[in-house]
This record gives structure tokens, sequence and C-alpha cells, in this order.
């Protein structure tokens, strides 16, 4: 039963790959098109306004500098917002204004589209917070990404001499996207009775004569723009586990889809403005592979229980369920689990803390790799870093230049995809071993065994990979973690998008070459092998050893 709820998620997944592919390549490959008649009339007043009645395309170098100076704005805004949230209106429960750098942590975070809360959500943020700040980068924070991403696509599929125009993409991203998508999305939560309203936390009498306090709010709006722009920052402190976010079965899988879509349509969307959908299914076809793979590893381990339960002859006939949902089951959590860290989403409907240890390896892997579906555009431009990587890997060993869409690879664009691909583990790896060497770091730990080396690991490669999700029983508001975290999720975010722009930027420069028989093709069954194998074995490189001093370690030890 639990194989057919996932295979079920699986086919309604791919049946919308080509319609939503289609819909994102008519929306930015700006040429006149059928979606100009919905929205440019309300495109045309922004464009004027911002300045912007005859877009130009822009360098890669426009480009970065665009993205970047827009999220700096948005980040000054949203910090000074945090800081004084008690003196503005909207705060019917008095919370008060955030600390210096919890503020920090919180603003790089949603900015970055990472979402780490080390807040809770209900106690944390004044309405206005949720909505002015947190809602607001939830919606820019994935049309940058999907902005450099399309601008990645542009570069290394086109003719042309620029990458697009920034703000143009900006726009669009916002009013033909993700704007009417949550709409939408929000109309369906609601009607599936998630909370939608302004009032303030409801004091009722329980049976027993004692006071409760329940939290509201604004939940289905946040909740469908937290899972389409693969956001994952939760209204409650628990995330998707709360029934107020997530009530029931029904809701949970279009949660799921809800993050999972867009990202998986963009590899189709890459095919189209490369002139060969096969490219793009090569793409798809890899990813969807690397995700099964580390789907089955999951759902097996947690079908299966813990070992100590089975040793001592305990029933563990259904599975692990500690920290998970009784209305979700084990299929839907650990799918969840799967599409929530592949998607860089960092939404939980079951606590990641209490999984299996090796369990827990599919979150960690997919976040390491991060190129598995990914963020709305991270995932496929990482993917085809890989992909311009393995071409380049072939071509060495049949002594051929290595060429990927009729350009050839050479030293520069070598030199910045090692960048990308050295400095993701670079960053997890270092502040890891500093957390687990110092005080202040080893403070927060509440599990000082091999689990307590997941949780530091975790913490930070979640950071890294802009997801968000956390191993949660590690106590994480402090200055330090607020401090270093922040500056990770940084570092993992425009350190890896300026690199692949600028690979990007010069690969746009070069003669286009026509392809021979000697080509080496990337748009068959032989690729999508060498694609994973590729993506597999830099994975365990960098990484392998840390897995082991975890999960790998904490599993031998309790068989």
């Amino acid at each position: 039963m639990g194989i057919l709820q996932i295979a079920v998620v699986i086919v309604i997944l791919v049946l919308l790959v080509k319609p939503l592919g289609t819909y994102l390549y008519n929306v930015f490959r700006n040429e006149a098109n059928g979606t100009d008649k919905w929205f440019s009339f309300i495109e045309k007043p922004i464009f004027a306004l911002i300045g912007l009645k005859d877009p130009k395309g822009m360098t890669w170098k426009t480009y970065g500098f665009s993205f970047i100076a827009t999220n700096i704005v948005l980040v000054a805004i949203s910090y000074l917002i945090l800081r004084i949230q008690k003196f503005l209106p909207m705060n019917p429960n008095g919370i008060d204004n955030m600390e210096e750098t919890l503020s920090f942590n919180t603003v790089i975070s949603f900015m970055t589209n990472t979402n780490l809360q080390h807040y809770s959500g209900e106690t944390g943020l004044s309405y206005f917070s949720q909505m002015a700040v947190i809602m607001m980068m939830m919606f820019t924070s994935a049309a940058t990404g999907l902005c450099v991403a399309i601008a990645f696509v542009r570069a290394i599929t086109s003719k042309g001499t620029t990458i697009g125009n920034f703000f143009e993409d900006f726009v669009k991203a916002h009013t033909r996207v993700f704007l009417p998508f949550a709409f939408v999305i929000t109309l369906v939560l609601v009607a599936l009775q998630v909370p939608q309203t302004l009032q303030p936390t409801i004091t009722v009498t329980g049976l027993g004569g004692q006071e409760q306090q329940i939290a509201i709010g604004p939940v289905a709006s946040l909740e469908s723009i937290k899972h389409l722009g693969t956001n994952g920052g939760g209204f409650f402190g628990v995330n998707s586990a709360h029934p107020f976010e997530n009530p029931r079965p029904l809701t949970n899988v279009i949660e799921i889809l809800s993050m999972w879509s867009l990202a998986a349509a963009l590899p189709y969307t890459y095919g189209l403005f490369a002139k060969n959908r096969k490219q793009g299914w090569v793409i798809f076809s890899a990813m969807m592979i690397l995700f099964l793979l580390f789907l089955s590893l999951v759902y097996v381990s947690e079908s299966n229980g813990n070992p100590v339960m089975n040793r001592l002859g305990i029933d563990a006939s259904q599975g692990s369920m500690e920290g998970k949902e009784v209305r979700f089951g084990i299929a839907q959590s650990a799918l969840f689990t799967t599409v929530t860290t592949a998607a860089t989403t960092g939404s939980v409907n079951n606590m990641h803390d209490t999984l299996t240890p090796l369990g827990g390896i599919t979150p960690l892997a997919l976040m390491m790799l991060n190129c598995v579906f990914g963020g709305k555009g991270v995932g496929l431009v990482n993917m085809l870093m890989y992909a311009i990587l393995a071409v380049f890997l072939a071509g060495l060993m049949v002594g051929r230049t290595p060429e990927f869409l009729g350009r050839k690879i050479e030293a520069r664009e070598m030199k910045l995809i090692a960048i990308a691909i050295l400095a993701h583990p670079f960053i997890i790896l270092a502040p890891t071993a500093l957390a687990l060497v110092t005080e202040v770091g080893k403070a927060a730990i509440t599990n000082p065994t091999f689990h307590g080396i997941s949780q530091v690991l975790y913490e930070y490669v979640s950071s890294a990979a802009n997801n968000g999700s956390g191993f949660e029983g590690l106590g994480d508001n402090t200055p330090f973690w607020n401090i270093s975290t922040g500056l990770v999720m940084l570092f993992g975010r425009y350190i890896s998008m300026i690199a692949l722009l600028a690979a990007a930027g010069s690969m746009l420069r070069k003669q286009w070459v026509p392809e021979t028989i000697g080509t080496f093709r990337t748009d068959n069954g032989l690729f999508v092998g060498i694609l994973v194998g590729t993506v597999l074995i830099i994975g365990a490189l960098t990484f392998l050893p840390a897995i082991v001093l975890g999960p790998i370690a904490e599993h031998l030890t309790i068989r």
C-alpha cells in the first residue's frame, strides 16, 4: 500500500512535467506567446515604474550584480522590520523585537531561500513580519533562483550575446509563475481547512478546565509559497507536521507536488531552450534515478524499524513511527522527507532527527549532492554543471576536446566549475569541524554520540544547500550558531551562483561548433549513466568520510 501511494504521486509528477516545462519556457523565452495577453497588462505599469520600458539584454556580470544588489536592499529592509516589529502594526499577540544575531540569521536564511528557523514561527514573529518579511522573501528568493537558472540555460543554449535582463525575468517570475500559482494553492488549502486569518491567538478552556492557547494566523498563504518556492520555513515551529499547516493526507500530497513540480519541470524547459527535448529528458532521468535510489533507502530503513527493537523481540512490523504523524504513515513521511531535501525545500512533516541512522542518510546525501531536482533552478544548474564536467572527463578519456551543446569546454569553464564543486563541501566540512572542537559548538549538541556528529553535520549541510530543515535536537539559537550558519547560507547561495554565471558567460562568448560524427552525444541513455556515475563519485569522494563518522557509525553501534 505504501509503495502504491508513492507511485501514484510520482506518476502525477511525471504527467505535470511537460505542461509546466512548456509554460516556463513560454514565460521566459522573451518572444510573443499566449501568456502575454494574460499578464502584460500587469507587467507594463511595473516596467514603467522601474524604468524598464525597453528591456535590454545583460552580460553575466551585469545580471549577477543586479540580482545581488536587489537582494542586499531586501535584506536591509527586512532586518529593520524584525528589529522593530514590536512597534509595527498587525502584532495582536504583542511579540517582542527579534534579537540581533537571530535577526541576522533569519534575514539571511530567507533571502537565500534556505528558511532555516532558529526561532519558533508562532512565537517569534508578528503577523506583519510573517507577511512583510518571511512571505515577501519566499517570493523574491525563489524568483531570484529561477531567474539565475533561466539565464544560465540561455547562455549555454543560445547563439546570442546576452543572457537576458534580470529585472524583466524577476518581474515575470512573480507575475506569471509564483503569484498566480500561490493564489490557487492558497484557495485549495483554505478549502481543506488550513487557517487563513489575522485574528490573534485563540484562548480556549480544555475538558479539564485549564486554559489553552491555540496559535492561528495567515497560514494557508504562507504554506502555498513555502512549498511552491521551495522555501520551507513553517508558520509553526513543527512545520508541516502541524495539523493547521498540513491537516490530512490530501494536503500532504498537494504540498509534495507544490515543492516538486516546478523543479522537475525545469529540465524539460531546458530541453526546449536547447531545441532538443531529449537533452531535457536526460537531465530529468538522471535526477529521477538518484531520487528513487535515496527514496528507497529511507523507505526501506523506516519500514524495517529500529534494529534494537527487532533484537529485543519487540514487534516492529509497522516500521519506525517515531517522530512521524499517524495521519501520514511511513510511506508519505518517507516521500516527503526525500522530496523536501531533494528539492531543497526544508519543510518537514516528520522529525528528521528521529529517522533511523540509515534513513537519515537520505536527507543528508540529497543536500550534499544538491542537484537532484533542487530548488527553483538550483538543481538544474548544478546538474548541468555535472553534465559539463562529465563531458569534459569523457573527452579526456577518448582524447578529444570536449564539447557541450556546440561549444568547446576549456580551462576557464572547468576552473569556475571546480570552484562551485569544491566550495560546497568546504563550507560544510570546515564549520562542522570547528563546531565539534569548540565548546560553544558542542554545547548545542543534545546527543553526545555519533548522532551528535550527525546533528552538527546536518545543520551545516542544510545551510550550505539552502534547504533549512534540521536535526532539531540541536540547540542552535545561540550567537555562534546564528552567525556561523548565516555565513554558510550566504556562501552556499552566492559563490556557486556567481561562479556558474561566469562559466555560462564564458561559454556564451565561444564560437558555435557544428556537430560531427565524432561529437560525444549528451542526449542518450549512455550519457544518463555517465552523469549519474559522475554525481555519485564526486559526492562519495567529498562526503563519504563524514557520513561514516555520523549515521553509518551510529547504525553499526545499535545493531
